[in-house]
């Protein structure tokens, strides 16, 4: 019988009765009094998956060089947000998973001794695709495969033409500094997805983004566009108590008359939600950011959020709409 998704990844099983790929380490003790630096690479991407791979890898050795020691690329970082225009020819673009991305990523990993998070469009089988997120341990293996949920279907964001729902669940991933959760874009905007990902023990909570402006809506919505999308990642950290850290892109991809520009505005969020860094708009920028992971049991004890819960009332939550 397939999972349901709420089994941790080693045990969950896809459609077909087969165990999903990715192995998760068991959890370890990471101390709840440790450090564990960050690093945000905030890039622009070009339509040659080479010079953006070769480029990224620069991007986190210079991340690594500062101290970062869990690194994380924006979302699709190999190429240009293709989602813009449906083109058959653009699934040519995805990869296995394992593959070329996780074997490079994985190099670099484990010869920097750091972990990366990365961000795929991955091919599953013939015409089934995902936006897939993987996380390179400092051993070079690959763990914490995480499928995006929720799939957009907005002006320029045609992502339900490429990529099927994921169905890897929420969980978070042992890693030799914290326990780590990735989620992608726009899942951001869903408080479920952070809570199901906090409730399996993360302590940061990664979102590898492509998000941007319409250029011409950018004058009257553009401000309170980024307003609200930080604001709702704040909320995630306050809710749960953890550490949010969201990874954009940057620079205007398409159309010069049109098109999207990405916004960038990469930031950390502390379990206060207080802003701890923030990139800048246009400009590519690499984020170094130290989190106290004992900042969360301070937090949770001031906020016990989690202690509150009334579980069974929350039933409603597995409902579309209504009664």
């Amino acid at each position: 019988m397939a999972g349901n998704g709420n089994e941790p990844p080693e045990q969950q099983t896809n459609s077909d009765g087969r165990r999903i790929a990715a192995t998760r380490e068991v959890k370890g003790n990471v101390s709840e009094n440790s450090k564990v630096k960050v690093g945000l690479i905030q890039m622009r991407c070009v339509s040659e998956p080479r010079k953006n791979m070769a480029h990224a890898l620069e991007m986190v050795r210079q991340a690594a060089s500062q101290g970062a020691e869990v690194i994380c690329l924006p979302e699709l970082f190999r190429s240009l947000y293709f989602c813009q225009t449906h083109d058959i020819e653009l699934f040519d673009l995805a990869e296995p998973i394992p593959g070329p991305s996780t074997d490079e990523l994985g190099k670099l990993a484990r010869e920097l001794n750091i972990t990366i998070v990365a961000s795929l469009f991955e091919k599953r089988a013939p015409g089934l695709y995902h936006n897939t997120s993987v996380i390179l341990l400092p051993s070079g293996q690959m763990t914490g495969l995480y499928r995006k949920s929720h799939i957009p279907h907005d002006p320029l964001f045609y992502e339900k033409y490429y990529f099927t729902p994921g169905d890897t669940g929420f969980h978070a991933s042992h890693t030799p500094h914290a326990e780590v959760g990735v989620l992608v874009c726009w899942d951001q905007w869903y408080p479920e997805a952070a809570r199901a990902t906090a409730l399996d023990g993360a302590q940061l909570l990664f979102y590898p983004t492509a998000i941007g402006w319409h250029p011409g809506e950018k004058a009257e919505f553009g401000e309170a566009q980024y307003d609200a999308w930080r604001t709702i990642q704040r909320s995630h950290a306050i809710a749960n108590g953890i550490y949010v850290i969201s990874v954009n892109r940057v620079g205007h991809e398409g159309p010069a008359d049109g098109g999207l520009e990405f916004w960038g505005g990469s930031f950390v969020a502390d379990p206060f939600g207080r802003l701890l860094a923030t990139a800048p708009h246009t400009e590519e920028a690499v984020l170094v950011v130290e989190c106290d992971l004992g900042a969360i049991e301070q937090t949770r004890r001031n906020w016990p959020f989690l202690r509150d819960r009334r579980t069974d009332l929350y039933g409603v939550l597995t409902r579309r709409f209504g009664k």
